[in-house]
């Protein structure tokens, strides 16, 4: 699951003698906070999310049979049109027609539900 916090809480288990002649930000109770660097995974071009979104489809059998049969698509098809923005489209669509998919597929790819329909919609056009 991911976090909404953009930073990190990590704690160290500290020898008391060694925490008591601490210094400086981290003397305190032997907590450290990492701030992440932003992530850009919203940035990514709408082509990357829906190749990462097909591997994530792919990876379960049931869902991967289900993306075949709504999309229309063979599996000759989906190979031979990894480059192809409307097959790319269709499987970005696959998921946003289903909403547990879509939010399961957005954490899975460390990014938004919206990111991804607004990939398929520039995607279709």
């Amino acid at each position: 699951m991911r976090s909404l916090s953009s930073t990190t809480r990590i704690l160290f288990a500290t020898w008391p003698e060694l925490h008591a002649n601490a210094h400086g930000p981290y003397a305190k109770a032997g907590a450290l906070t990492i701030i992440r660097e932003p992530n850009d995974a919203n940035s990514r071009p709408p082509e990357v999310l829906a190749l990462e979104a097909l591997g994530w489809a792919l990876a379960d059998d049931r869902r991967a049979e289900r993306l075949l049969s709504l999309t229309g698509l063979t599996p000759d098809r989906l190979r031979n049109g990894l480059a192809d923005r409307g097959v790319q489209a269709a499987v970005l669509e696959f998921l946003a027609n289903h909403e547990p998919d879509l939010v399961l597929a957005a954490d899975a790819l460390d990014t938004s539900p919206e990111t991804l329909v607004a990939a398929a919609r520039e995607l279709a056009r």
